[in-house]
């Protein structure tokens, strides 16, 4: 993969370049080594998927990306920020900017109704989507006075997706976010991540153990033993309602 490449529109843009990232977890006197000297780049509005088994280093990547955690050993940048670089209050504002959360299970507050958990998102945002908007965009206008108990799963993970987009993040990191779902389900989640892509040119990021879920994406970096053992580009993505489950 070219960090220079061109498109016919000028030089690509890049969201995300990692070199030389090493995680190493300290458990008593035993060293567990989650990710060994990896390089990347990710271009800017792509959806890109991690794939590998548990425990190869995809989610500590992704916890690299999201601020949620520093690197033992290399430099990770943000577009021209080097988070490696910053300190905590600086961390802090990066991820509440810049980076979107969605995760396997939702995380919903039970007691808000679905706006009202969108909401929590846009009043601590500087120029966030309306929250009704936001439920709009992933097509929920119509429940978003509807507690998640009222709410099926696939429901409630497109509320995770409106929260999470509503501050217009520039990269949405999504951890399993089909994992709790049947495929038809999964498939109007997957949707939606489409949709905030398309529509909102959001960078998308998102670990699964679903091999289908692949084919929609532009690539994929194929994680084993704590390293990016192969990149896959996709050169002709499918919409979700394509995949083979």
């Amino acid at each position: 993969m070219n960090a220079n490449a061109t498109t016919g529109d000028g030089p690509e843009v890049i969201a995300f370049r990692g070199e030389g990232l090493s995680k190493t977890y300290q458990t008593g006197e035993t060293e567990v080594h989650a990710l060994r000297n990896v390089d990347l780049v990710i271009p800017e509005g792509e959806i890109v998927a991690m794939l590998g088994p548990s425990g190869s280093g995809k989610s500590t990547l992704l916890n690299l990306l999201g601020g949620l955690d520093r690197p033992t050993d290399g430099t990770l940048h943000f577009r021209d920020t080097d988070l490696t670089a910053l300190d905590d209050t600086s961390l802090t504002s990066y991820r509440r900017a810049e980076v979107g959360f969605i995760f396997q299970f939702y995380n919903l507050i039970p007691s808000l109704t679905a706006e009202e958990n969108v909401r929590l998102v846009t009043d601590i945002t500087a120029d966030p989507l309306n929250a009704a908007d936001a439920l709009e965009l992933v097509g929920l206008a119509g429940r978003r006075d509807h507690y998640p108990a009222q709410l099926s799963g696939g429901e409630q993970q497109r509320v995770a997706v409106a929260r999470a987009i509503a501050k217009q993040p520039g990269v949405l990191l999504c951890d399993e976010p089909t994992g709790a779902l049947d495929s038809a389900t999964g498939v109007r989640v997957l949707e939606t991540l489409q949709t905030a892509n398309r529509e909102l040119g959001t960078t998308i990021v998102l670990i699964t153990h679903n091999a289908g879920i692949t084919a929609m994406t532009n690539r994929v970096f194929h994680f084993l033993d704590g390293r990016i053992s192969r990149i896959e580009t996709v050169s002709d993505p499918v919409e979700p309602a394509e995949i083979r489950w």
